[in-house]
């Protein structure tokens, strides 16, 4: 009974000592872990910080072992951070000065076709330099120029020209080229316009274009008029001197350099005046034929189909890249025409057996008046290759794998 009793005043006392122990016990426990407890609060508000974009914060601590490497860590993601969003912000700042200074008017447009970003250039266009953001779009072009809204009008891509049409020297006009190009953005449809002045450029090449014309033209009668001048004073003499048996020869050649000189001007004329084609359905073997009936060549591709084209400027194209080939050195049996078939398009290639193009002919072939003949025009693929274009369509050249050259022309239905 005494021992029963004294067991149970220890265990009550034992309860009671515990009792007292614990909330000093727990208090000791609480200071030692609140250094920790606010390094993890200050480890959460930072990660919010980066989550909000907000990269200015570091944490300075004492900890060692994992838990210093850990704010280490941290602390080297956070400077990571921060100089990819002060090379980002660079960036941008670089992208949009040259945005609002570049010469070209660039208008962003959403799907509901309201003016997401404009810059300075397109306010000016159209805005008379106020913000554009949020205007309108349609409402814009409604206020500018016909002739701009007439290209927009039309889609996609081309030239159009703003100025005063009585200006007798064109010198109160401005030419545009327009490019439009569709994109997503944030899983929406924009689109971007962009207007460029091509006037000071065009201007440029039309004055070199003119003195090249001037020189080739120039050329091109001294060959012609020197030698009828000289014959003609040739002539002249013979008559004087009673040598009537010389004359034939001299009219023959004064006859010949004549012609020459007329069909070279002919040429620069068609080129001048080539007129917007008048597009009709075509049975290909009734425009081969009639082809064929006035230069050789052989044919290889099916005829029976139809195209749309204009008879005349299309014959006269390929009359001129078919002589070409006869004159390119190939042996006339090699000169070929091939007709087909391809998705909405026919595609015709000229092709011949001579010696081809070099690497810098190939690139200047297509522009007027450049020539690599002794007495050529440089019209002849220059009026091909306005003929493709004015049908939609395109021209191409490639030297051929054996020798010799194909002229490819892509016309749409």
């Amino acid at each position: 009974m005494l021992l029963s009793r004294w067991t149970e005043s220890r265990w009550l006392a034992a309860v009671i000592a515990l009792a007292l122990l614990l909330p000093l016990l727990a208090y000791h426990v609480r200071r030692m872990f609140a250094p920790m407890h606010s390094l993890f609060r200050a480890l959460a508000g930072t990660v919010a910080s980066y989550r909000d974009g907000d990269y200015g914060f570091s944490l300075s601590a004492t900890a060692s072992g994992e838990l210093g490497e850990l704010v280490a860590a941290h602390n080297r993601l956070g400077d990571a951070l921060r100089e990819q969003r002060l090379a980002l912000v660079q960036r941008e700042l670089l992208l949009d000065t040259m945005v609002q200074n570049t010469p070209v008017a660039m208008i962003l447009v959403d799907p509901s076709h309201r003016v997401v970003h404009a810059n300075l250039a397109a306010r000016k266009l159209l805005g008379e330099g106020r913000k554009l953001e949020g205007q309108s779009f349609d409402a814009l072009v409604a206020l500018a120029p016909d002739a701009l809204r007439e290209a927009l009008e039309r889609g996609g891509d081309g030239m159009f020209t703003i100025g005063d049409d009585t200006d007798i020297d064109n010198s109160s006009e401005d030419i545009y080229h327009l490019a439009r190009r569709q994109f997503r953005l944030n899983g929406r449809r924009h689109e971007l316009i962009l207007l460029r002045v091509l006037t000071a450029e065009l201007r440029r090449q039309e004055v070199q274009t003119w003195k090249k014309v001037i020189r080739v033209i120039s050329h091109e009668l001294n060959n012609s008029l020197a030698p009828i001048a000289s014959l003609a004073h040739s002539g002249a003499e013979l008559l004087r001197r009673g040598q009537h048996e010389r004359l034939p020869a001299a009219l023959a050649t004064i006859e010949d350099r004549a012609r020459h000189l007329e069909g070279f001007i002919r040429d620069y004329a068609r080129f001048a005046k080539l007129p917007a084609p008048r597009l009709e359905r075509v049975p290909w073997s009734r425009f081969i034929e009639q082809l064929h009936s006035q230069v050789e060549f052989t044919f290889d591709g099916a005829n029976d189909g139809v195209g749309r084209f204009d008879v005349a400027q299309l014959e006269q194209g390929l009359l001129n890249l078919l002589k070409n080939a006869h004159e390119s050195g190939s042996a006339p049996t090699d000169v070929a025409l091939a007709l087909r078939r391809v998705p909405q398009a026919w595609r015709i290639d000229v092709l011949d057996r001579g010696s081809g193009m070099n690497e810098a002919v190939l690139a200047n072939a297509l522009l007027p008046f450049y020539s690599t003949k002794r007495h050529g025009t440089g019209l002849g693929l220059a009026l091909a290759r306005e003929i493709a274009e004015a049908h939609g369509g395109r021209i191409a050249l490639l030297n051929r794998e054996d020798g010799g050259l194909c002229v490819s022309l892509v016309l749409p239905d």
